[in-house]
């Protein structure tokens, strides 16, 4: 008796929509990549992409617990000598808002193509409107 895997053809791929409204950033974007590699689904498979897309709004209004508004950095280089960028959240926040919860579910899921594949299907908007709602997204609780 051999084991059986998902193939492209047999995976349905459903939409789901957090609010992120007043939740904890850590709770978010803990939930988007358990959706996002699948692991909610009964034939979750850890190399093949078995995950959902999720879209997350409201990102802007993502809630930061204890001190990190101050203390989180956030970082990048530039390519050029001397070009390490050091923002800290709440200079983050007022940039570029759904930023703090794109790298906070891209740290969280796998580290390969994979991973990339499943980063892909995530849509991050700072506001509370966004265009995917041909796609009719179920609604996603975050505790």
């Amino acid at each position: 008796m051999s084991t059986e895997f998902p193939s492209k053809n047999d995976m349905k791929r459903q939409w789901h929509v957090i609010d992120a409204e007043g939740a904890v950033l850590g709770k978010v974007a803990a939930k988007a990549a358990m959706v996002l590699m699948g692991k909610h689904k009964p034939t979750y498979t850890p190399f093949l992409d078995t995950g959902d897309h999720v879209v997350v709004i409201n990102a802007a209004k993502v809630r930061l617990s204890g001190r990190k508004e101050e203390d989180k950095l956030y970082r990048h280089f530039t390519g050029y000598p001397g070009g390490l960028v050091e923002m800290n959240a709440r200079r983050v926040r007022s940039e570029r808002p759904a930023r703090l919860v794109e790298d906070a579910i891209a740290g969280m899921l796998p580290k390969t193509k994979l991973g990339k594949q499943m980063y892909r299907k995530l849509k991050v908007y700072a506001g509370d409107r966004h265009p995917h709602a041909a796609q009719k997204p179920a609604a996603l609780a975050v505790k």
